[in-house]
């Protein structure tokens, strides 16, 4: 049985890159930016791993490509450059990441609008097009493509669609989605943004996708590597691991997107019959196919993990990175749930090798857990 369901806050190293890795570490350590020939051939490593990347995501300009440590360095960098280059206001949804929620409110106060979402956690575009008709000056729009805790997916073409019609920069923080779902069309996003870790890579590293005529991002200051626009000696290993890990999902996502979709749907509609009150969040809205979040019915949800832990069973409350706080779910409060509801809240995210019988196991140790509790309260 594999117990691990929490995939969302982080996944373990897949073969393909913990290979790739290696295999750089040993022959391909050394500093892009020496002049040298073993130098010269990692800058050219580098650069075909740029043009892999550009094609994976539907861009035609492989420059676009910042390599860096991860999305929350990468969605920094973005807020950092529009806080530093521009006047106008940043709109982000009400259920973005911390990295850009909280970017935004530290770097640029006042001008940072928040667009509230629907029950279920979607962004609603009527609400966009009129936000964007009513402010005469809007310097970004950043969208998540996918949600960390619920898994929730918005439309994140549909609302580029509606900034290139104002003529609007779009940002799509696609850490969640990339890896799950394909990721052909996001090139056509003036930034994006994507951790490896999030889809079997190695940590710290990931990507920024910029726009291909910005001459004047900087990111990390310092030296010349990457155009001067993120300073510091490329980690040419890691790069590689996480483009074997994206290059052996890639094929998969179909496959996995409807035996996901299948498993989860069995967990929730047998849960719903032998946990009554139990609540799903976003449940009426397209979600991730590896993710569920619901509300038990009853005590802390502290509890509920801590018992699930002792039968193999790892999931979280919500985002890893704002777990410990006394209001974990930046989600459930833009979607109005009560706070009640989010001492009690459970996430479970699959990986690409989750079974029927690894469903099968977590459903029948929530059940456990339920009785145990009733049993002491």
């Amino acid at each position: 049985m594999n117990g691990y369901l929490d995939y969302n806050a982080t996944t373990p190293l897949c073969q393909a890159a913990a290979e790739a890795w290696q295999a750089a570490s040993a022959d391909h350590w050394h500093n892009a930016s020496s002049l040298y020939r073993e130098g010269a051939a990692v800058n050219r490593l580098l650069e075909e791993a740029q043009m892999e990347l550009a094609d994976f995501l539907g861009a035609e300009e492989p420059d676009r490509v910042i390599f860096n440590s991860g999305a929350t360095e990468a969605n920094n960098a973005v807020l950092t450059h529009f806080a530093r280059t521009h006047s106008g206001k940043v709109a982000i949804s009400a259920v973005e990441h911390p990295s850009v929620a909280e970017s935004a409110r530290g770097l640029l106060g006042d001008r940072v609008d928040e667009l509230p979402v629907s029950r279920e956690g979607v962004l609603d575009l009527d609400r966009l097009r009129n936000y964007l008709e009513r402010e005469q000056d809007v310097a970004l729009v950043s969208l998540m493509a996918a949600n960390n805790e619920c898994g929730v997916i918005q439309l994140w073409r549909e609302a580029l669609a509606l900034c290139q019609e104002f003529e609007v920069p779009f940002h799509c923080d696609a850490a969640q989605w990339i890896g799950k779902l394909p990721s052909e069309g996001l090139g056509d996003c003036d930034y994006v943004t994507g951790s490896a870790h999030k889809f079997g890579g190695p940590k710290g590293t990931g990507f920024l996708l910029i726009p291909e005529d910005l001459d004047r991002f900087r990111s990390l200051l310092g030296g010349p590597q990457q155009e001067r626009r993120r300073a510091g000696t490329e980690n040419y290993p890691a790069v590689a691991g996480m483009m074997a890990a994206w290059r052996s999902l890639e094929p998969r996502l179909s496959e996995c997107r409807r035996l996901g979709e299948e498993h989860r749907s069995w967990a929730e509609s047998t849960l719903e019959q032998r946990l009554p009150g139990i609540q799903f969040v976003g449940a009426g809205a397209e979600r991730l196919w590896n993710t569920t979040m619901f509300i038990v019915p009853a005590h802390d949800n502290r509890r509920w993990l801590t018992r699930l832990n002792r039968r193999g069973i790892a999931v979280s409350t919500g985002s890893a990175c704002s777990s410990g706080r006394e209001n974990p779910s930046r989600v459930l409060q833009a979607t109005g749930y009560d706070f009640s509801s989010m001492g009690r809240t459970i996430r479970v995210s699959a990986g690409w090798d989750t079974t029927m019988e690894d469903w099968q196991a977590l459903v029948e140790a929530l059940v456990d857990v339920h009785a145990e509790l009733e049993e002491r309260h």
